[in-house]
């Protein structure tokens, strides 16, 4: 019996350790599951942890870096950091932003473009124009638009529209007083073209300052072949391709220069020029011009003549009216095609152009401006045409007229939206 006893005991422990071994196995594997599931867990946000903190650290590097960079620049964080992969355009638009913001005196600014390589001759600058490609070997002829002005550009929304979507065929220099502060967006057109300016005083010498300044500044680009003097009040009575081609489709500049005996032109005339200045070679003309490079090199090249008129043309003779008419008739008279692309209206007495206002701006005002005359155009391949367009552009325009323009300037001008 204590045999058989011992048997049992023994069989019973045999039988306990085996549902031990049994049920062991049933408890481990959910339970090394469960450890290995919270271990991935706990390692993942591990990664998670260190991949953001050096994500957020080169995050705010890169950040520092493209603060440090100029504003000036304006470049993409990526362009900044490959430098190689900056376009021709923006080295060009980079250059002219650094010519605009020289410290350079008149008479230092004067000098350095008298020093400029002498003037194209017409046969050799024809291989300028009529460019509207770039290409590897030849710039781009641009066109050069000098805003004179004593405060801001009322009617800048229309040149906008004017202008876009030919970048690179012009640029923008603006003459204004030097106490008026512009707000013009780093998106604008406008956007810092104002060259070094002085004060300007209606009926003084300073007015041709100005323009010789505006000139000036415009002759350091060498893409620059065209000059066009515009006022605040100025518009475009066509779009920037027609207007490009006209310009750069002939070898002649556009300044208007006119005898008359009458009081207001030779009766300003000061005998105290004489013998520098013959009354029989005095002229008077618009103030606003267009001119080819080498005409506006000239221009800048004179110091003889402008001290004669900065000494003896004073009021009631004004040398803006005289100054350069008088000069190109008496030595470039072969490089003008001798009248004005500037439209305004004299009908009206008095010394100053008519001004037009919101209900004057209608379709049938500006083409009877745009096609009423005819004219000449001395074409670059020799070839002269009479032809109806005869102005470019035209003033005196309010700011009031500018909704207006707007809203007309697709079907009348030929560009906006």
């Amino acid at each position: 019996s204590l045999s058989l006893s011992l048997s049992l005991s023994t069989m019973g422990i045999t039988d306990h350790k085996s549902k031990k071994e049994e049920e062991q196995p049933m408890i481990s594997k959910p339970l090394r599951f469960i450890v290995l599931q919270k271990g991935n867990h706990v390692i993942s946000s591990l990664f998670f942890v260190i991949g953001f903190s050096i994500g957020l650290f080169l995050c705010l590097q890169l950040k520092a870096f493209h603060m440090s960079t100029t504003k000036t620049q304006q470049q993409p964080l990526w362009s900044a950091l490959f430098i190689n992969h900056t376009t021709t355009m923006e080295i060009e638009q980079d250059l002219q932003l650094q010519v605009l913001k020289h410290n350079m005196s008149d008479q230092e600014l004067f000098t350095k473009v008298s020093s400029l390589s002498p003037p194209l001759s017409s046969s050799s600058s024809s291989s300028w124009f009529g460019r509207r490609h770039n290409d590897d070997e030849k710039m781009v002829a641009k066109v050069a638009f000098m805003f004179l002005t004593g405060g801001g550009l009322p009617l800048a929304a229309l040149w906008e529209k004017f202008f876009e979507g030919h970048k690179g065929f012009y640029s923008i220099y603006v003459h204004t007083n030097p106490s008026f502060q512009e707000h013009y967006p780093q998106t604008s057109v406008f956007y810092s073209t104002r060259i070094p300016s002085q004060a300007v005083y209606w009926g003084t010498s300073s007015m041709v300052d100005a323009e010789r300044r505006l000139l000036a500044n415009a002759l350091l680009d060498e893409s620059n072949q065209r000059f066009v003097l515009l006022s605040d009040s100025c518009i475009p009575l066509f779009n920037f391709t027609t207007i490009y081609d006209y310009l750069t489709g002939t070898n002649l500049s556009y300044i208007n220069s006119f005898d008359d005996p009458r009081k207001s032109c030779r009766g300003r005339y000061n005998y105290t020029m004489y013998p520098q200045i013959n009354i029989t070679q005095w002229r008077k003309g618009s103030q606003w011009f267009e001119t080819t490079r080498e005409l506006a090199l000239h221009i800048i090249a004179d110091t003889f003549y402008y001290k004669v008129f900065d000494q003896h043309c004073k009021k009631p003779c004004y040398m803006d009216e005289h100054y350069i008419p008088t000069l190109v008739h008496m030595l470039h008279g072969e490089m003008s095609s001798n009248r004005t692309l500037t439209w305004v209206d004299w009908s009206r007495a008095g010394p100053h152009p008519g001004r037009f206002i919101w209900p004057d701006v209608t379709d049938e005002f500006l083409n009877r401006i745009r096609f009423t005359e005819e004219c000449v155009y001395y074409g670059r391949d020799g070839h002269n045409i009479t032809i109806s367009k005869c102005f470019l552009f035209a003033r005196k325009f309010t700011a009031e007229t500018l909704e207006p323009l707007l809203r007309i300037s697709p079907a009348v001008l030929g560009f906006g939206p």
